[in-house]
C-alpha cells in the first residue's frame, strides 16, 4: 500500500497552473478537482492534504514531489482510488471514481492502472512469470503465459522465468514488478518512490527502464519520488508542500 504522509522537461505546476489545468478535465486521462483530505482521531483532526487542482493529459509524464510527510503518498492513493478524499473529485479515463462502488473501482483500475511499489510487492510463492501472469489471468487473456514471457524478456529477464522473489536481487524483482505493471498495457501507470529499495546505479537502470517502457506504451506515468534528478525527468512537477500543491 501506499504511505500516509517519471525523459522530459522538467516543469512546475502552481495553484493558478493546477486551476487552469483543471478546466480541461474532460480530456484528461487523470483529473483532480479540489480534493481535500483530513482525518480525525481523539486528538483532533488533521488535514493532509487542501484543495488539490490539477489533470494531467495522456501519456503525460508527471513526478509528486515534496517533503517526507507532506501528503504526496495520499495523494497518490487517491488518484489510485484506494484511499477516499474527505471532498472533491478524482475523475479517471473520464470516470468519476468516487461515484463507483468499490467493486467497479476496482474494476476500473484492474483496466486502466498499473502500479509499482518501494517494496516490489511480488507473491512469495509465485515465480517471476507466474507474478508476470497474475495480472493477465486477472483479466481472462487468453495468452498470459506468451505475454508475460514477452515481457520478462523485454526488461532482460528472460532467463530469470522460473526463478522466485527470493532468489532475485532487488533489480531484478523491481523489473518483474515492471513487467507485471506493463504487461497490461494500462492507460495509468503510479508508482511510489519506485526506486527507494535500489542502489543508485541499479535505481538508475530501472528508471531509464521504466521511462523506455512508457513511451513504447503510450502510458501516463505519475510518481512519487524524494529525488530530484527522477523528478527532472518528467514533464510535470507536482509540488506538495504542507498539503497544498506550489511551485517547485
Amino acid at each position: 500500500m501506499f504511505e500516509p504522509a517519471v525523459s522530459g522537461v522538467s516543469g512546475a505546476v502552481s495553484g493558478a497552473d493546477a486551476s487552469r489545468a483543471s478546466t480541461t478535465s474532460t480530456s484528461s486521462i487523470i483529473s483532480v478537482e479540489h480534493v481535500f483530505k483530513s482525518v480525525t482521531d481523539s486528538t483532533g483532526t488533521l488535514t493532509i492534504l487542501r484543495d488539490i487542482d490539477f489533470a494531467l493529459a495522456a501519456r503525460e509524464t508527471a513526478a509528486i514531489v515534496g517533503a517526507s510527510g507532506s501528503g504526496k503518498s495520499t495523494l497518490l492513493s487517491i488518484i489510485a482510488g484506494l484511499d477516499t478524499p474527505t471532498q472533491g473529485t478524482v475523475r479517471l479515463a473520464g470516470q468519476d471514481l468516487f461515484a463507483l462502488s468499490e467493486d467497479d473501482r476496482a474494476a476500473l483500475r484492474a483496466q486502466k492502472v498499473g502500479f509499482v511499489f518501494q517494496s516490489f510487492q511480488l507473491m512469495g510463492n509465485l515465480t517471476a512469470l507466474e507474478n508476470v501472469m497474475l495480472p493477465l489471468e486477472l483479466s481472462g487473456a487468453k495468452n498470459a503465459r506468451a505475454l508475460a514471457t514477452d515481457m520478462l524478456k523485454r526488461v532482460g529477464l528472460g532467463e530469470r522465468l522460473g526463478h522466485y522473489p527470493k532468489v532475485l536481487s532487488g533489480g531484478e524483482q523491481q523489473r518483474v514488478a515492471l513487467a507485471r505493471a506493463f504487461v497490461v498495457q494500462p492507460a495509468v501507470l503510479l508508482a511510489d518512490e519506485p526506486t527507494g529499495s535500489l542502489d543508485f546505479a541499479t535505481g538508475e537502470t530501472v528508471m531509464s527502464l521504466m521511462f523506455e517502457l512508457n513511451r513504447e506504451l503510450g502510458t501516463t506515468l505519475v510518481l512519487v519520488t524524494h529525488d530530484q534528478a527522477i523528478a527532472a525527468r518528467c514533464e510535470r512537477r507536482i509540488t506538495i508542500d504542507a498539503g497544498r500543491v506550489s511551485a517547485a
